[in-house]
């Protein structure tokens, strides 16, 4: 298939499947540009060779929906046009047929392709009702192979549609049962319902409007339910779901609700973490470091990051290393291990891995007023045992500790 040469990546010549742009304003493969920067080292815009200072990498959606429309028209014929009429019967005969599975494949197919006035039409005639129920049905039915297939065939529909724009679809969905429902297919389901069903609860996430997660955190299917999450955020090669799976996390865990955090630590979310942190790109690892602070806020998150390990030298590996986000989050994780839970282990850690001489780089770099504070105080707070207990303690340190004090 010859593409146009602006969907090629200017590093691998392969046609874009998750094209970002970086500040030079060139678009490259996220993959192999992530390589390029934080494998290879790389400091410059392969395509120009201009010096970066900034790495940020934004997606491009336009140039990514231009790919997908382009490669559909040259490889289907293209889908006949949708009337009110057809539309309207089709949703009438989800609604009414106890054979559902082949009419929601052709709803999922006509709403994929269709474009967005297809989706308003679709929510215009009250499609979104008929699929919630669908969904609802298939909490009542889970042990039912059809009605849970045609469940997950409805989150195929509705993961398409703008959640986070419609407040009637949000409320809908943020309902007991629909989350349950939906929280029950990203448990059980298959690859693809999964990623429907954490697609959705994305959208709901970043909604404006309040949405209820305690609702799927009942009994043990809280902890089953961020399970799933971890799941997801551990899968290397479905990347888009790893990605919504720890934006789920993030909005879930921000609610200072000591219940929710107890439930994401007894499912090991601290461990998994502290594990998938060392090899995980710029994004992720920021997202990664902001769940283990908000998990860190609790006594039992700073137990489990101690007593994992690895969790000091992962965290130190990321300061100064990433990005300046990642190095402020960093800096607070170490804020909180050092005030509210300082043992001997920990502060030999610190030393032995590196983290103490990064802190002490920090004061002299030019970095938010908040993260030096936070590092002089646990210099303050620590600095003379370091001193005290260590033939070892670099003199730089011990000069500068002296000065402290």
């Amino acid at each position: 298939m010859d593409y146009p040469p602006h969907f090629r990546c200017p590093i691998s010549m392969e046609v874009m499947k998750d094209p970002v742009t970086i500040s030079t304003g060139v678009t490259y493969e996220r993959r192999n540009i992530e390589k390029w920067f934080f494998t290879y080292k790389m400091k410059t815009c392969p395509a120009t060779m201009q010096t970066l200072h900034d790495f940020h990498l934004t997606p491009n959606i336009t140039l990514k929906r231009l790919i997908l429309a382009w490669q559909h028209d040259e490889c289907q014929p293209p889908p006949p046009s949708v009337e009110h009429d057809e539309l309207t019967s089709l949703i009438h005969i989800i609604d009414s047929s106890p054979f559902k599975l082949r009419s929601l494949r052709k709803l999922r197919s006509v709403i994929n392709t269709g474009g967005d006035a297809i989706k308003i039409l679709f929510m215009q005639c009250q499609g979104v009702a008929v699929l919630v129920q669908i969904v609802l049905q298939g909490l009542i039915d889970s042990f039912d192979f059809d009605a849970f297939r045609a469940c997950e065939e409805a989150l195929g529909v509705l993961h398409h549609l703008p959640v986070s724009e419609n407040q009637e679809m949000f409320q809908l969905l943020s309902e007991a049962d629909s989350m349950k429902s939906i929280s029950l297919v990203l448990q059980k389901g298959g690859a693809e319902a999964r990623y429907y069903a954490v697609t959705i609860f994305k959208k709901m996430a970043k909604a404006d409007y309040d949405c209820n997660w305690e609702l799927v955190m009942n009994e043990h299917q809280g902890v089953d339910f961020f399970k799933s999450l971890l799941e997801l955020v551990s899968d290397h090669i479905f990347t888009e779901a790893s990605s919504s799976a720890l934006e789920v996390l993030i909005k879930i865990l921000g609610e200072p609700k000591k219940t929710v955090q107890l439930k994401a630590i007894e499912a090991g979310a601290v461990s998994i973490l502290i594990e998938l942190l060392p090899e995980s790109n710029r994004s992720k690892s920021e997202k990664i470091l902001l769940i283990i602070k908000l998990l860190c806020q609790c006594p039992e998150g700073r137990s489990g990051f101690v007593e994992h390990g690895l969790g000091i030298a992962a965290v130190t590996k990321k300061l100064l290393r990433v990005s300046d986000i990642a190095t402020k989050i960093g800096v607070k994780i170490f804020w909180l291990i050092c005030k509210f839970h300082p043992t001997e282990w920990v502060l030999d850690e610190m030393l032995v891995s590196g983290s103490v001489r990064k802190l002490l780089g920090l004061l002299h770099m030019d970095r938010t007023s908040s993260t030096k504070q936070k590092v002089f105080m646990i210099l303050k707070l620590h600095g003379n045992t370091w001193r005290r207990n260590y033939t070892c303690f670099p003199c730089e340190l011990k000069d500068y500790l002296g000065r402290l004090n």
